[in-house]
């Protein structure tokens, strides 16, 4: 049975709006949630950006639901902190969080000052900070000397039930190298075929654990709306890597976005106004061999800023009406469907 997740996109919604929609996203049913880790948003029409380990605490904390976050260790973020803040959490609740680790994005990176890496480096940095992840976990004291150091590291509260380190994967080679150290491996919604050779490429070098994917919806009332939305919202991150890792400011994706073709558009994102035939997209997407599906609903309302809106303190508590609508339709039509789907 797979299991059905609701994504916390902190780029685009205002963090206690993320955590209202959360809550009644258990409520409704959903079995599981994850969320986003970034320094900016992707296009500047997505308005946020919410440190995202302050909001894991809030949300593990306010709901039964296990969580994840994908992070990228190593520039923005030195390893021995995240093994700290991962070791943290997984104490207060145990089996109940993972972390993703990958080797991240110019655009969440290049804030440090320090120069943006060639993939090949980035990929090797990224191994060294998932031994010294594991070695902190472990209980043992680290000292490191390569792409990053480490003096005489130790964690002193450690978990019971040490939290699984998950690989993040869009393409076929960074599947099959994530098998070599991850507990599981996760992706996003690209076609089919992309799909099928993502999850064989994982299992076929002996990658362990679960496969989960992460699906970008546009759901509206009218397939113009969501169109609309998806371009909005999504557009620029729609051109995918290599770009995507290399730019460096929301505006140098807003200069993309416009060059994003509606087909590119709807082979990123899910474009659907039907209930129904949403649900089936997504079975036929859980199928090829998922254990979990994290729904992430892109067509959302921006909540205001403080300083544009006098109620942008009260409106910032609820979820927005698009989030809530969209779960309310997927706890009716898509997740009996994906619940009786067999990865």
């Amino acid at each position: 049975m797979v299991r059905v997740g609701f994504h916390n996109s902190h780029e685009q919604v205002h963090p206690s709006a993320l955590l209202a929609a959360t809550q009644l996203a258990e409520q409704r049913g959903f079995d599981a949630a994850m969320c986003s880790d970034h320094w900016a948003p992707w296009q500047s029409t997505q308005g946020h950006s919410g440190f995202a380990w302050t909001w894991l605490g809030s949300a593990l904390a306010t709901t039964s639901l296990p969580f994840g976050v994908v992070n990228a260790p190593g520039q923005r973020y030195h390893p021995a902190i995240i093994a700290q803040a991962a070791a943290t959490l997984a104490a207060m609740y145990p089996g109940r969080f993972w972390v993703a680790l990958g080797s991240g994005e110019n655009m969440n990176e290049h804030i440090t000052g320090d120069g943006w890496l060639p993939k090949p480096v980035r990929d090797a940095r990224l191994v060294e900070c998932v031994e010294i992840i594991r070695a902190l976990l472990d209980g043992e004291e680290v000292t490191h000397d390569g792409l990053v150091k480490v003096d005489r590291a130790k964690l002193w509260t450690l978990p019971d039930v040490k939290p699984l380190l998950i690989g993040p994967a869009v393409s076929v080679a960074t599947a099959r190298n994530h098998a070599r150290w991850a507990d599981g491996l996760v992706t996003v919604n690209q076609p089919q075929d992309k799909l099928r050779q993502v999850v064989d490429a994982y299992r076929d070098a002996g990658g362990r654990g679960e496969i989960a994917l992460q699906v970008h919806v546009s759901f509206a009332t009218t397939d113009a709306d969501a169109l609309r939305l998806a371009r909005e919202q999504w557009a620029g991150n729609a051109i995918g890597p290599p770009v995507a890792w290399d730019l460096d400011t929301p505006e140098a994706f807003d200069q993309i976005a416009d060059k994003v073709s509606d087909d590119l558009l709807r082979g990123s994102v899910l474009v659907e106004h039907d209930p129904q035939r949403l649900a089936d997209r997504l079975v036929e997407l859980a199928e090829i061999g998922f254990d979990a599906v994290y729904l992430h609903q892109i067509a959302t309302d921006v909540v205001p800023s403080d300083d544009k809106h006098p109620d942008a303190a009260d409106t910032a508590t609820q979820p927005s009406s698009s989030l809530e609508a969209f779960i309310d339709m997927a706890a009716e039509h898509v997740l009996p469907a994906l619940k009786e789907a067999h990865a």
